[in-house]
């Protein structure tokens, strides 16, 4: 295998893909992936949601020896439901990598925490959903309206909040924020003391067919077509000393994703069997993770041009401070495993 002096994108993802290919054989077959590298795998904390169904990429990935495939020993740590737990996880140490939404991880960066990111998983699970009742049908109908969510300055707040900015809409004076419990923001809406909840996947996915709801956005469309979504990170005294060992979990983070997107219903029934989440199937988790976009996943200067985005809507809604430079904080909070 190239070093990472000579590892470029491209040659990277032809990489994953064409281990992508042999992956599809060795599941298909044994169910189980063997390791490539004879040499002793360094071991990784990744730090991971386990209930979000976005995350079972990473699970199935070490289930079945994706990793290992990589000559990396991954053990997960469930960090918790919280951005700001992953983070603490991995300024504590308690993780040496983990992934989360862009959306959690800058703010906290941008106050100096240890963290680089380096890779992007896949875009797309977030969702904004308008009750029938409310005849909502577009982002204009949005204006004067009540959204639920889980938490001001949560995720979904902040991401359609840029949303609503784009479309010329105040995401401060124009709606109405209301937060509520984490399992109640579909009962909210439906039962009229809400007009739309701002949610993530699987729990947006269930509440939008549970309650009838009208997607009215998503952070697959419009403004955020072609983002990534979820990226990985890395503290820095773990990346200065594991730089090749973190290149090769970007490998295998892309395969595994590249897999999911060409067989979610193999990840949907390890999700299934494994985690058992509550009210949804198989065939419910298979559709979740099949509308997700896998093939989303930037790593080096394409990375930085992500973030750099990004930065510029949280400084749009005011969630990063006014004299923050989006590209020199991009290029701050990002490492290039293939410079």
């Amino acid at each position: 295998m190239p070093g990472p002096s000579t590892l470029n994108r491209r040659k990277l993802l032809q990489l994953a893909g064409g281990a992508s290919a042999a992956a599809s054989l060795t599941i298909a077959g044994a169910h189980v992936f063997s390791p490539a590298v004879a040499a002793p795998a360094p071991k990784i904390r990744l730090a991971w949601t386990e209930v979000a169904a976005c995350h079972s990429p990473l699970g199935f990935g070490v289930a079945k020896g994706i990793y290992a495939k990589h000559n990396l020993d991954v053990e997960l740590f469930y960090q918790g439901a919280s951005g700001q737990t992953l983070i603490q996880a991995l300024a504590t140490g308690k993780a040496d990598a983990g992934a989360g939404l862009i959306g959690d991880w800058l703010k906290p960066l941008e106050q100096g925490f240890d963290v680089k990111l380096f890779v992007g998983s896949h875009g797309g699970c977030q969702r904004l959903l308008a009750s029938k009742a409310s005849g909502i049908t577009d982002l204009q109908g949005v204006k004067g309206k009540t959204i639920a969510t889980y938490g001001i300055g949560a995720p979904p707040q902040v991401a359609f909040q840029v949303t609503l900015a784009k479309a010329g809409i105040d995401p401060e004076t124009d709606v109405t924020w209301k937060a509520v419990p984490f399992d109640l923001v579909g009962e909210t809406v439906n039962r009229g003391d809400a007009d739309l909840a701002a949610h993530l996947d699987p729990w947006a996915w269930s509440i939008e067919k549970q309650f009838g709801l009208t997607k009215i956005a998503d952070t697959q469309t419009g403004v955020y077509a072609d983002h990534t979504c979820c990226v990985l990170g890395a503290n820095g005294p773990f990346l200065e000393a594991n730089k090749d060992a973190l290149r090769r979990l970007a490998e295998a983070n892309i395969e595994v994703h590249e897999y999911t997107a060409n067989h979610p219903d193999e990840v949907a029934q390890w999700y299934f069997e494994t985690l058992k989440p509550a009210g949804l199937s198989v065939a419910d988790l298979t559709e979740i993770l099949g509308k997700l976009v896998y093939h989303n996943h930037p790593i080096g200067q394409e990375l930085v041009d992500q973030i750099r985005i990004t930065a510029e809507d949280l400084k749009l809604v005011k969630v990063l401070d006014p004299t923050t430079d989006p590209k020199q904080f991009a290029e701050r909070i990002t490492v290039n495993l293939l410079a």
